[in-house]
């Protein structure tokens, strides 16, 4: 194969894995954060603090069950060669996920089956983000990890915007929308969670068209464990995987904590800005949702132009900073509560601006000082240990809200929660400082 050829191959593959974002990005932009969210914690559910506190802890034992999974399902793909074909099938039932959210009608009754599916569709979503960040040094050229990290964050925001305009223009905005639908017992807002499952089925196919394993020979030796040993089995590995690494690279390790932690900090940001907008500032349903194409606009184009930055200052530096912005701008939210919109305007653009370069350059960080040889191993470890504490976020931010309604005894404690999120990027910034960025040989 001539250089030309190989540098097409390598172009389409990077193409082909940086459109697995965009192709979910809706289940975290329409689902998670902007419309779904919003919805299930709407006055026709129960009272604010309760869906609020009861999505909070939905999210917090989802991020248990993905700690739990995510080791599991890691090994197992990576021992056998067959990442991409794994990530296939978490999408489609990511897919068939989203689209089960149509049948959750605006009433009390459904608050427990819509949680229940959005705590599954979340888990599933994580699971295969672990394996698609996994797959970054494998179709990233040396050299340009940053700015393939930033396009895939990048795309993800970008495909977020047009989903979330789309369903504004088809849905959100008129009375009577596409096909006749109307706001009707919700079902404006259920029959956009069908876009977004046709939508996740669709702009993926380009991943699974393109990307192909390559099957690994069968360790004859290797136990065939099933059930609770295969747990077992799966943790004693991940141990022994990070005592390696800690004898090999004691600051990979360090980093791999502190990522862990602001990157479940991160993730808050999205997952609870939309309930605090609609409840907190008063945010219409399109309110939200304009906000949300704004928000993804924002953080498109900074993780992109900051994904080249990324390779000139160094991520840590651009890591650290963005975390103390977010930071900032979040005690900010929560002193200005009483304000206008405005107030969560300005400050949540800005918090968005910031979350997705952190987490850009969080992937690329790894690769500069992972130990040679060991990509594979400490990826794999990546993707275990940011999914460790991914309860910790939601669980904090539900607790906050919770100290929020005895402290005032109202009902509408939602900006209580971001205490929460600041307290665990606050965490993250500080075991970040003694992480060295000299590049491993």
């Amino acid at each position: 194969m001539s250089q030309t050829d190989v540098s097409a191959d390598r172009r389409k593959r990077v193409f082909a894995w940086a459109m697995w974002d965009p192709g979910t990005q809706p289940f975290a932009s329409v689902i998670t954060t902007f419309v779904f969210a919003v919805y299930i914690v709407g006055d026709d559910f129960g009272s604010q603090d309760t869906t609020t506190t009861a999505l909070s802890w939905t999210m917090s034992l989802a991020g248990l069950l993905i700690a739990l999974l995510a080791p599991v399902v890691g090994q197992w793909a990576d021992r056998r060669g067959c990442q991409v074909r794994v990530l296939k099938w978490l999408t489609w039932m990511l897919a068939v996920m989203s689209g089960l959210l149509f049948f959750i009608k605006p009433h009390p009754s459904y608050l427990v089956l819509g949680l229940v599916l959005l705590g599954v569709g979340t888990v599933i979503s994580d699971v295969g983000s672990s394996l698609y960040n996994g797959m970054l040094d494998d179709v990233a050229e040396p050299g340009k990890i940053g700015r393939i990290s930033g396009l895939g964050w990048g795309m993800g925001y970008l495909g977020g915007i047009v989903a979330l305009l789309v369903i504004y223009i088809a849905w959100i905005k008129p009375d009577v929308g596409w096909f006749g639908v109307t706001s009707d017992e919700g079902m404006n807002i259920r029959v956009a969670m069908l876009f977004c499952a046709i939508w996740v089925l669709v702009l993926t196919l380009p991943t699974f068209l393109i990307l192909r394993d390559s099957p690994r020979p069968t360790n004859q030796s290797e136990p065939k464990l099933r059930g609770f040993r295969a747990l077992g089995h799966a943790y004693a590995e991940l141990w022994r995987s990070v005592v390696r690494i800690w004898h090999i690279s004691r600051n990979t390790i360090v980093f791999l904590i502190a990522s862990a932690l602001f990157r479940d900090g991160l993730n808050g940001v999205f997952q609870f800005g939309g309930p605090i907008a609609s409840q907190t500032f008063d945010f219409s349903s399109a309110d939200v949702l304009i906000f949300g194409i704004v928000a993804n606009l924002v953080a498109g184009i900074s993780t992109i132009f900051l994904g080249r930055l990324d390779d000139r200052v160094g991520p840590k530096h651009l890591i650290i900073f963005s975390l103390v912005v977010l930071s900032v701008c979040g005690i900010g939210v929560f002193i200005g509560h009483t304000g206008s919109a405005m107030v969560f305007w300005v400050l949540g653009l800005i918090m968005c601006a910031f979350v997705g370069p952190a987490q850009s350059a969080s992937r690329s960080l790894l690769t500069r000082i992972c130990p040679p040889g060991c990509q594979g191993e400490v990826f794999g470890l990546y993707a275990t240990t940011g999914k460790a504490v991914s309860f910790l976020t939601p669980a904090l931010f539900g607790l906050f809200v919770t100290m929020g309604h005895a402290v005032t005894g109202g009902d509408n404690n939602q900006y209580w929660g971001i205490i929460g999120i600041v307290l665990v990027l606050v965490v993250g910034l500080v075991a970040m400082i003694p992480v060295s960025t000299a590049e491993s040989h």
